[in-house]
């Protein structure tokens, strides 16, 4: 039998319990769930072209007035000299393109489609973003709840999301909308129709995200750390605050992005119905709807906001969908 080799106890605290050879401090330390995500974003090119279409949609919408101040642009500006009065047609090819009219003028008016797209940008997402956070917290609310209680409560929650998802959304917004047009509560003009369109569009469509909530809550509430807070005496308030809802962030982040392309849909809906925003102001359904009886004379008119809601659903889709890979550890 050998003896044991003896080492003193200096030469025992300096020796390292492993030694790496070659692999450096940051190779091997651990990494948290949001840089895994990240790592995960990244790698999706698709999602990430999305998410930087996304964030230059939402950097125009909040400066759009300081750049049509800073280029000179009035979407309400009359050009009738850049229109033919008898075709009631931009002079030139596309619309009417130039140097100073990049995107063209609409044939009725001769208004510059640059600093309208520009200015409706704005109109749009804030109704979209709008009705989002008002379905997401209504949604999110009604869900959990339904979720962990269960029981009468669950069913009488399930019984109201019933309901709203039967409930003909498109005849009561445009009834609503015009009803309220001349004003409502003191409140008249664009803010009027704007907080119309985000109480219609969020408060009936809070069903789709609580049905979510509450799918997800029923798993969760069954798991080993719900079990261990109601051991140690933790009641329904504070499971749901600390336990549940920051394992529901990351579906509800998900479903947030994808509610919003719809959201904005809508609305271009609503505005292309009559019932939306109303002219003068600027928003991208409200020029599809003055498109609609001029395509045969300037089919520009029609594609530059057609091409704008394009661009933006389809962004807000793809950063939805590279979200919900990057937060779905299954996901390959």
């Amino acid at each position: 039998m050998t003896a044991p080799i003896e080492t003193t106890g200096a030469e025992a605290e300096a020796q390292p319990e492993a030694v790496l050879v070659g692999v450096k401090k940051s190779q091997i330390e651990g990494r948290s769930l949001g840089q895994i995500a990240w790592m995960r974003f990244k790698r999706d090119k698709a999602a990430m072209a999305g998410g930087i279409v996304v964030g230059l949609l939402i950097l125009m919408a909040i400066l759009s007035r300081p750049i049509q101040w800073l280029f000179d642009l009035d979407p309400n500006k009359l050009n009738q000299n850049l229109v033919d009065p008898t075709l009631r047609a931009p002079y030139g090819g596309w619309g009417g393109m130039s140097w100073d009219h990049p995107l063209g003028v609409d044939p009725g008016f001769g208004r510059d489609l640059l600093a309208r797209i520009i200015e409706g940008s704005w109109v749009s997402l804030i109704v979209a973003v709008g009705a989002t956070l008002l379905s997401v917290t209504i949604g999110v609310v009604m869900g959990v709840v339904a979720g962990y209680y269960g029981g009468w409560v669950d069913a009488f929650v399930s019984r109201m999301m019933d309901t709203f998802l039967a409930f003909p959304l498109l005849l009561f917004a445009i009834s609503l909308s015009a009803s309220v047009q001349d004003g409502f509560w003191g409140i008249t003009g664009l803010p009027l129709r704007i907080g119309v369109l985000i109480f219609v569009i969020g408060f009936f469509n809070w069903p789709y995200m609580g049905r979510i909530v509450r799918a997800q809550t029923l798993s969760l509430r069954e798991r080993e750390f719900v079990e261990a807070s109601r051991s140690l005496g933790a009641r329904g308030p504070f499971i749901i605050f600390r336990e549940l809802l920051p394992n529901l962030v990351a579906p509800i982040l998900v479903y947030s992005t994808l509610l919003i392309p719809s959201n904005i849909l809508f609305e271009a809906a609503l505005s292309f119905l009559g019932v939306g925003i109303a002219p003068p102001q600027a928003s991208w359904g409200g020029m599809l709807t003055e498109a609609a009886d001029q395509y045969e004379v300037d089919l520009q008119f029609m594609f530059v906001p057609g091409l704008a809601i394009f661009v933006t659903v389809l962004a807000f889709n793809l950063l939805g969908d590279g979200l919900r890979d990057a937060l779905d550890p299954r996901s390959k």
